[in-house]
């Protein structure tokens, strides 16, 4: 059984806000010490909150304004190489999506020609020979079965 989806909003009950906070907190600091000590990786992480004055600050500020002072010490270049903003990771998603498409695209037009032939050869003649295009891709579609029969045939 799955969960269910978790709806992320503002949680409107105050006390049930405090508790989640209290929660994911220590879970997420758990991980960043799992992540520090497996991978040996330098991290810290700087949690403001209405509920406490002061930050809570992961190993110890000490360590912590050492990780901020070697990352602002690192070139610009080198320190913005793996940061990105909602508009970059919008776009990289949507480079990626527009790839699938077209990938998918092409499988489409390769499945359509793969039964218009096999209508085709089948005697269910919806093929207008007259149209070059539609011709020149039954021939291709002819040639890359016969390609893969003969492949098989001599493995």
């Amino acid at each position: 059984m799955g969960r269910k989806a978790t709806v992320y909003e503002l949680i409107s009950n105050e006390y049930a806000r405090k508790a989640t906070l209290k929660k994911r907190k220590a879970g997420l600091l758990k991980k960043l010490s799992e992540l520090t000590t497996l991978c040996g990786v330098t991290a810290c992480a700087i949690i403001f909150s209405s509920y406490n004055a002061q930050p809570d600050v992961w190993p110890s500020k000490a360590e912590a304004c050492q990780v901020l002072k070697k990352f602002k010490s690192s070139p610009a270049q080198q320190r913005g190489k793996n940061m990105m903003d909602q508009t970059v990771l919008l776009k990289r998603s949507i480079l990626q999506l527009n790839g699938r498409l077209e990938k998918r695209k092409k499988k489409n037009r390769e499945l359509e020609k793969e039964l218009a032939l096999a209508k085709t050869m089948a005697g269910e003649n919806n093929c207008d020979w007259n149209n070059l295009e539609q011709l020149k891709e039954l021939d291709y579609q002819l040639q890359e079965n016969i390609k893969l029969i003969t492949d098989k045939i001599k493995s």
